[in-house]
């Protein structure tokens, strides 16, 4: 992906920029024009735009007309902008054109009048300057629709990037690391699953949505991590975070919801300083905290300072915070980094949090601490595949004072890290030799 693409996700364009694309070279107004209307479309398009296709999916259950029309909205918005001037209410003038192409369709395949009825209503939650309720909890629908269960895993993940974040389905693709075709087909394989399945679109109540939220939260972390990973598309992250906004913005009573977006939040704050200039990973203790997003840490904290309860995304986003509000290194609260993972192994006792926990141990009261942790992380082999419990044990060694050891344990996690950037970092650690 070209800067230019990421820059455009950046000002809130998501992967609108194939529809922008084809639009800009038309003929409509100047150059001038057609680069504010550009960018009026790209900010209006990054809230409008899950808004259309969720109201269009839930009335008419074709994901793909949805998906077009919403697209064909953009793309005339595109040409007719720089002329016509942008409208008043851009989201409504979107909601409209993508309503009446789907109205035009639907008439030419004759399907029922119930259908055409229940579209014409939405005219009027297009002409109002705010969105109708119906139509806020319609993103919540298509939230939850993509993230059901009954679908695998990567499918949720895929769905949701390529239906609420309008991500090409190319650049989905090669993250999952397939061809364009196949992640088409997995993509369509999914819809008709909803379909065929009778995959109810509607958001869960009561112990459902207890039982039901936690999955789509997962859903979001996952997507997250896709960016967040060294050798990851920072983009997803960022549409990770703009979609837990929108979750705690329409369900600002689950906690969980609130601890995940601050837990994006702090570890985003460190993204510029993650890079050194030759594009190469920067280990955390090395980082230049001056790069660190000081506003993005303090909305992080402020939302910390709402929860009053102790889920694993609110474990998590503590021990973040506590990364985050050191000023260097040598202030990072270790103990209560410790005490913190101590609670969340209870909530997720996962070999990776009980490697972080012997991580974290192995600072606040010495590597040899770290290591017996570590061996009984490793209890079973549920580690002997994952490449950072060698770094783990490499970093905790050095500190004990066996250079000669440590290099090598370094060495031999590069050579099983499929990571680039990751595995330059571990070679560097190990030093020459």
């Amino acid at each position: 992906m070209t800067e230019p693409d990421r820059a455009a996700r950046r000002d809130g364009g998501a992967a609108h920029r194939a529809s922008a694309d084809r639009a800009m070279n038309g003929d409509g107004g100047t150059a001038a024009g057609r680069a504010a209307a550009a960018q009026a479309v790209a900010a209006t398009a990054v809230d409008a735009y899950p808004r259309i296709v969720a109201a269009l999916i839930r009335i008419t259950g074709d994901w793909t007309l949805a998906e077009d029309s919403a697209q064909e909205a953009l793309a005339r918005a595109l040409t007719r902008w720089p002329v016509e001037g942008v409208p008043a209410n851009p989201g409504g003038w979107l909601m409209t054109v993508a309503r009446n192409r789907v109205l035009d369709v639907l008439r030419r395949a004759e399907v029922e009048r119930r259908k055409l009825r229940e579209l014409a209503v939405l005219a009027l939650t297009a002409a109002t300057t705010e969105p109708a309720e119906e139509v806020v909890d319609d993103r919540l629908r298509l939230i939850f629709t993509c993230c059901h269960p009954a679908l695998a895993l990567e499918a949720r993940v895929a769905l949701t990037l390529r239906t609420i974040c309008a991500v090409p389905t190319a650049d989905i693709a090669r993250v999952f690391l397939v061809s364009e075709s196949t992640m088409t087909r997995r993509l369509t394989r999914a819809k008709t699953k909803i379909a065929d399945a009778r995959i109810p679109y509607r958001v869960p109540r009561g112990a459902a949505l207890t039982e039901r939220l936690p999955g789509v939260l997962a859903v979001l972390y996952l997507l997250f991590t896709q960016g967040y990973d060294a050798d990851g598309e920072p983009a997803f992250a960022e549409e990770a975070i703009r979609l837990a906004r929108l979750l705690v913005r329409l369900m600002p009573d689950q906690s969980e919801a609130v601890a995940l977006l601050a837990l994006f939040l702090l570890q985003h704050s460190r993204h510029a300083a993650r890079r050194d200039t030759n594009g190469d990973l920067v280990p955390l203790d090395r980082q230049d905290r001056s790069r660190w997003d000081q506003v993005t840490i303090a909305e992080g904290v402020r939302l910390l300072g709402r929860l009053s309860h102790s889920g694993p995304y609110a474990w998590q986003a503590r021990i973040a915070a506590c990364h985050a509000t050191a000023a260097r290194a040598e202030e990072t609260d270790w103990r209560r980094i410790a005490e913190c993972y101590d609670q969340l192994i209870r909530l997720q006792p996962t070999p990776v949090v009980a490697l972080n926990r012997a991580v974290a141990h192995g600072y606040a009261s010495g590597p040899a601490a770290g290591l017996a942790l570590l061996a009984e992380a490793r209890t079973g082999g549920a580690l002997d595949a994952y490449p950072l419990a060698l770094a783990v044990e490499a970093d905790l060694v050095a500190r004990q004072g066996d250079r000669e050891r440590a290099a090598a344990l370094f060495r031999e996690a590069a050579a099983r890290t499929p990571g680039d950037a990751e595995r330059r970092a571990l070679l560097d650690r190990a030093g020459p030799g």
